[in-house]
């Protein structure tokens, strides 16, 4: 069945986004790493605000609540928005995507996007998430590569997105499928030349 959506008009799409933008911003893996008084989470291993760089400073608490706090920005952001009206929610979400990678407050350098993505799928199709987590998980068993399974699991939900009629959302899952390829070329550059870590190396 088509996706049934209320046109919101121009001023609270333009709210959404900057709603969405703000709260993708907050750089949880920097706040809760300085906390925890570990530091600068930028001036270690990639640099990067997000849960795996936060796993390098060995504390897997903060990084287990880096990648849910991450995931939950971009889930409160489409639920929230999405009481108003499902094109909010999209417009939201994708924001807060945004909003984690390119975070005005540090220079526009966030993080890789995979979390937010995750959570902003459980705000608008929590079964997307499911199917996000399948891939993933046996992806993961197959290759022992965490970043090849994220980035197959991105590339899956946008074609099951569509093929069960819902043209806007699997847009919208492309485009972000798209730029989180792009923020992990540097992870493919390593799988290509057989240099990425594989889960549980200590390397």
């Amino acid at each position: 069945m088509n996706d049934v959506f209320w046109e919101p008009g121009l001023l609270p799409t333009l709210a959404s986004l900057v709603f969405g933008y703000l709260l993708g911003t907050i750089p949880f893996g920097l706040i809760l790493t300085r906390a925890a008084g570990l530091g600068d989470v930028r001036k270690i291993g990639s640099g990067n605000i997000g849960a795996t760089n936060v796993l390098r400073t060995g504390n897997k608490k903060l990084a287990a609540a880096t990648l849910l706090l991450d995931a939950l920005k971009g889930t409160a952001a489409a639920a929230l928005a999405g009481l108003v009206s499902p094109d909010l929610a999209l417009s939201a979400g994708f924001a807060a995507f945004l909003g984690h990678l390119f975070p005005v407050w540090l220079g526009f350098k966030g993080g890789k996007g995979v979390a937010t993505y995750i959570g902003v799928l459980l705000g608008v199709a929590p079964p997307m998430m499911l199917v996000f987590a399948v891939v993933w998980l046996a992806s993961a068993k197959i290759t022992r590569y965490s970043s090849l399974s994220a980035l197959i699991a991105t590339l899956v939900v946008p074609v099951v997105t569509y093929a069960f009629d819902h043209e806007k959302m699997a847009i919208l899952f492309a485009v972000m499928t798209a730029i989180t390829w792009i923020k992990h070329r540097a992870n493919i550059a390593r799988l290509l030349n057989g240099t990425e870590s594989r889960i549980g190396s200590k390397g």
